[in-house]
C-alpha cells in the first residue's frame, strides 16, 4: 500500500531519487547511452532533455547543453572524450530494432 505522502514531501522524494539516479550514471560511465537505450528505452541525452523541458515549464532558460552538463557532470564533449565508445554493429542493431517507430 502506497502511503499517503502530501505533495511537498513527494517532490522533494521524487528529486532525491532523480539526484540518485543522475549521481549513479555519473559513477558508471562504462555503461554506454546505447545500452540504456537498448535496455531501459532512455538515456542521460533523454534525461537531459526531459530536466530542459521541467525547466522551461517553470520559466527557466536552460539550453540543451547546460542541461546535458547537469546530468553528465561535465561538458558532453568531455564526456564522450573520455567515456564513450564506439557502438558495436550489435548494439547498433539492436537499437534499429528497438527504436520507436514514427
Amino acid at each position: 500500500m502506497v502511503p499517503d505522502i502530501d505533495d511537498a514531501t513527494r517532490v522533494q522524494l521524487e528529486a532525491a531519487a532523480f539526484r540518485r539516479l543522475v549521481t549513479h550514471l555519473r559513477e558508471r560511465t562504462d555503461v554506454q547511452n546505447i545500452d540504456l537505450m537498448n535496455l531501459a528505452g532512455f538515456c542521460r541525452n533523454c534525461l537531459s532533455k526531459w530536466y530542459r523541458a521541467a525547466a522551461e515549464e517553470k520559466g527557466v532558460a536552460l539550453d540543451y547543453e547546460a542541461a546535458r552538463e547537469i546530468v553528465y557532470g561535465m561538458p558532453y564533449d568531455d564526456f564522450k572524450r573520455l567515456h564513450q565508445r564506439e557502438a558495436t554493429a550489435e548494439q547498433k542493431a539492436a537499437f534499429e530494432q528497438n527504436k520507436p517507430k514514427d
